[in-house]
């Protein structure tokens, strides 16, 4: 019975906290979006009357706790608790509610710097746990040998779910020079690993001339930037006479959408519709190259499993426009795109608003691209990062179109 109450009480607190600051949730986003003229906050402001009737009902269970409840209430707690358990109710794995304290760091990830240990992570909905999708090249999280495929199951002793990715990712991010212990879970393996924190610049360009005079680069995400970066490393192998092009995609888990639409600009003809972009309502954004391309050579794009978001967005750009072969395998099915709304406390609302379609209007997903040329790593590669180039049959085939 003691139970029962406990159980109940955390209930009422809960459903008290709600109706408080579901009405500061939704007036910092009109308010925003309204000093922004954006119409996505129209939209907002129509949508709000629907949630009276459950402002009324929280009433009635607030009326309960003051009435009722023996415990101090840190109402700066429980509004954190209850916008994030509101947005978490949509039951949308992209769409999350950033802290006021968090914002700064989200900001870091998104723009490619910040301090942690170089891992990107996603949230694997089945198995409800945090999936390693890659280490950063260089980075503490490859030199201990961290894995694509890897579960992180826990963060300095505390036990993390999927659901929770987002507070593990802030407590392996920390001061440099400082250390974290993660808890991995290698299939029927379970390792303990000891890393120190550092300063990360995400997501270096890379590239270099292979045989035949092809050229080969590689980046593991979009952040900001990348597209300069990209071109400048492809006038740097086109002045060392390169006459086709590998773009390597692969592991790449995508990143700023706007990188990967220039990079898009960089290779198809002018006014080509690189995708569609469309919102709930069914309206459509269509985004199309500007510019005349400064790449015309053969090139071939390397996909895997882990090819995800903007990555898919640029592969099937080009695969539809056929400036490109794919070679791999299918990728990861991220077809959804969200935006980012800093509310007036400094807190943020990340939210999926459109899907989108590549120019043949295919969706992505959870479905992926499929390749054009399929073809897997022998069964004797055990990291994915780390390939040899004399077992990488995917290069290797991505070799033999371009000669």
């Amino acid at each position: 019975m003691e139970e029962q109450k406990r159980f109940k009480t955390y209930k009422i607190i809960m459903l008290v906290v709600l109706v408080a600051f579901i009405t500061f949730l939704i007036t910092s986003i009109v308010m925003y979006q309204y000093f922004t003229n954006d119409s996505f906050g129209k939209s907002i402001v129509q949508k709000s009357e629907q949630t009276s009737d459950i402002a009324e009902t929280l009433e009635d269970y607030r009326k309960i706790i003051d009435k009722y409840y023996l415990g101090d209430i840190d109402e700066e707690k429980l509004k954190e608790g209850a916008i994030a358990g509101y947005i978490k109710g949509l039951d949308d794995e992209y769409t999350e509610y950033i802290s006021k304290e968090d914002m700064a760091d989200y900001m870091a990830d998104t723009t490619g710097n910040f301090v942690g240990v170089g891992v990107y992570m996603v949230q694997d909905t089945e198995a409800n746990k945090i999936m390693v999708l890659s280490p950063i090249k260089g980075s503490p999280a490859e030199k201990a040998g961290l894995q694509p495929g890897d579960y992180i199951i826990a963060v300095d002793g505390v036990t993390y779910t999927g659901e929770q990715m987002t507070e593990a990712s802030n407590k392996i991010k920390g001061e440099a020079g400082t250390t974290v212990k993660l808890q991995i879970q290698r299939k029927d393996e379970t390792l303990d690993i000891e890393l120190t924190r550092e300063n990360i610049k995400v997501n270096p360009v890379e590239g270099e001339v292979l045989e035949n005079n092809i050229g080969y680069i590689e980046f593991s995400s979009f952040d900001d930037g990348t597209a300069e970066e990209f071109k400048a490393k492809f006038e740097e192998l086109q002045g060392k006479g390169i006459k086709s092009l590998i773009i390597d995609l692969r592991n790449n888990g995508g990143g700023i959408v706007d990188e990967a639409l220039e990079i898009a600009n960089y290779i198809l003809d002018k006014d080509s519709v690189i995708l569609y972009e469309v919102d709930k309502n069914n309206n459509e954004t269509v985004e199309k190259t500007t510019d005349d391309p400064i790449i015309n050579m053969p090139i071939v794009i390397l996909t895997n499993e882990n090819t995800a978001s903007s990555s898919e967005i640029l592969a099937g750009a080009l695969k539809d426009h056929k400036k490109a072969t794919i070679v791999g395998e299918k990728t990861y099915g991220k077809g959804v795109i969200q935006r980012l709304l800093t509310l007036p406390d400094g807190s943020g609302l990340k939210i999926t608003s459109e899907k989108y379609l590549t120019p043949n209007r295919t969706e992505i997903n959870k479905v992926g691209i499929e390749p054009d040329e399929k073809v897997e790593l022998p069964e004797t590669v055990t990291n994915i990062l780390n390939v040899e180039k004399n077992e990488d049959t995917q290069l290797q085939k991505a070799i033999e179109i371009l000669k």
